[in-house]
């Protein structure tokens, strides 16, 4: 019964959305690419000027990397895009609903994040050695995607992303802004893990459509796929108390 439930939102849900982001792509006070510049979001020149603090609290984290959740463990929808013990997460938040053990474990950079306006995810995403996650869309336009480089293995080059028909690659210390409601995907062949934080961010749009897109937004929050990563997220979390001392 659960899964007729989730797949039947899954469905009307995709009809709606799929109206709705035409007009969030003409809405755009950004423009509709695959990537954007960082001009357009002035708050990133605070979050670059303190990557280190970031980073600082994120090698600590990262001690612990057997015991930090696949992400296809806190959203299971995401299970076809990597192999078991690839993609490691380390979550802050998802659309009002806080880890708050893992804020505690890292305060200096949830403090951060908390500046950021319009923040609606926020995770480390640290990739495994030769890893590949295949090309994919993301659900929704009325979000940017953010990823800033926290670590990124030589050469670099070998390490990226490619969204439409664009190719990057991460740099660490610097910001990447795109839509992933291209289709995208992303290469770390080298010997070394890659590690970004991991945002979504609202989409700058005219009215009325940034009303519509918050209306959105919190029905997103409201969904059973957000509730359900809770409940994953909250089974790891006492899991991590034990564990992390």
């Amino acid at each position: 019964m659960k899964s007729d439930i989730r797949k039947a939102v899954l469905k009307n849900g995709r009809k709606v959305l799929q109206q709705i982001q035409k007009s969030i792509g003409r809405s755009s006070l950004i423009g509709d690419q695959p990537f954007f510049s960082r001009e357009h979001f002035p708050w990133a020149d605070h979050i670059e000027r303190n990557w280190h603090t970031i980073r600082e609290e994120l090698d600590v984290i990262l001690q612990h990397r057997e015991d930090l959740p696949d992400f296809a463990h806190i959203s299971p929808d995401q299970k076809h895009l990597a192999k078991e013990n690839q993609w490691k997460t380390f979550f802050f938040f998802a659309y009002g609903l806080e880890a708050p053990g893992n804020c505690a474990r890292a305060p200096k950079t949830m403090a951060l994040l908390k500046s950021i306006p319009g923040a609606k995810t926020a995770f480390f995403s640290i990739l495994s050695p030769n890893m590949h996650i295949p090309a994919h869309c993301g659900p929704y336009k009325g979000v940017i995607r953010y990823h800033l480089g926290l670590i990124v293995p030589e050469p670099k080059e070998r390490c990226r992303i490619r969204v439409a028909d664009s190719v990057a690659h991460w740099e660490e210390g610097k910001s990447m802004f795109f839509d992933d409601t291209y289709e995208h995907e992303v290469w770390n062949d080298t010997d070394g893990q890659r590690v970004v934080l991991f945002m979504d961010v609202m989409r700058p749009l005219r009215f009325p459509m940034s009303l519509i897109n918050s209306f959105v937004i919190k029905a997103i929050a409201a969904s059973p796929f957000i509730r359900d990563a809770k409940k994953n997220h909250e089974a790891w979390e006492q899991k991590m108390t034990a564990l992390w001392r």
